[in-house]
């Protein structure tokens, strides 16, 4: 539902862009459609259905935009993966080590590898 609104919401925005850009300058030059040629409606029908136009695209770009927070807010799902806790699966979990603390298992080593005699120091 939510990315049927956004696509929505982003074709509306690109729709009253280009109305917008397509209504008479009114003193700046940055009107596209501005010049006065033989076309098919008058100049004062024009601008009203260009008004018109403008005015519903901009109701239902806000209609969307509202539509767009209420749904995005309704998540309440964890928004980072930190904030959801770890889990691993039990195929790529670890098998435990051997106890070592008796000597060793049936190889007979010594479970401390520390040298029983202190080391001499170090003469220069």
């Amino acid at each position: 539902m939510e990315t049927i609104l956004l696509v929505v919401h982003v074709l509306i925005a690109i729709v009253l862009v280009g109305v917008v850009l397509l209504q008479r300058s009114e003193g700046g030059a940055l009107g596209i459609g501005g010049g006065g040629g033989g076309g098919a409606m008058s100049s004062r029908g024009a601008a009203n259905l260009l008004t018109r136009t403008t005015a519903a695209l901009a109701a239902a770009f806000m209609v969307t935009s509202i539509l767009l927070a209420i749904v995005s807010g309704t998540h309440t799902a964890p928004a980072s993966i930190l904030d959801s806790p770890l889990t691993v699966p039990e195929s790529d979990r670890l098998a435990p080590l051997p106890d070592v603390t008796n000597g060793g298992s049936e190889g007979g080593a010594p479970a401390s590898t520390a040298p029983s005699e202190p080391a001499a120091p170090i003469s220069e």
